[in-house]
């Protein structure tokens, strides 16, 4: 058997179920989502549903809507103003602690501390149009520099 082979873990039809059932995953996040829905839209059982949706996508049901939470949670932290319960509440969670939690240990910091580290580390030379710019850009063309002095000549020291 040549190397180019691959072996598909469902079959087209399922695997076909399982993206459309993924994807109302995806849009669905900040809602209470439950097993037994997600296996629906895949027209599965929801064990079988499980159990082929964490061999096909190498992460279960649940943890695929934990991570697409904190990543929308980590994206309002960086653009907005709002609070972190706000923050905590708009992508799902009920709890305030177990958001916090399973944010720390994601990103490995607490959200407060996260939105903190973002605003001192860019200096934006004007306020909220940075949304619409891609850090790329910005990056090269106007060449963000950190906004604490001491990180600036630490940094300029280790060269």
């Amino acid at each position: 058997m040549d190397s180019g082979t691959r072996f598909s873990v469902v079959d087209q039809d399922t695997y076909r179920r399982l993206l459309r059932s993924r994807d109302w995953l995806a849009g669905a996040f900040p809602e209470r989502v439950r097993l037994n829905d997600a296996a629906r839209q895949a027209n599965l059982s929801p064990y079988h549903f499980q159990r082929l949706f964490a061999r096909t996508f190498q992460e279960s049901p649940h943890a695929f809507v934990q991570r697409r939470r904190l990543e929308r949670a980590k994206q309002l932290l960086i653009s907005g103003e709002e609070p972190v319960t706000e923050v905590c509440l708009a992508v799902g969670y009920e709890s305030l602690g177990s958001f916090s939690t399973l944010f720390r240990t994601r990103y490995g910091c607490s959200p407060g501390e996260f939105r903190r580290q973002y605003q001192r580390f860019w200096q934006i030379p004007w306020p909220k149009s940075h949304r619409l710019i891609p850090t790329c850009f910005l990056q090269r063309w106007y060449g963000l520099i950190p906004q604490d002095p001491r990180s600036a000549r630490a940094s300029n020291m280790s060269k």
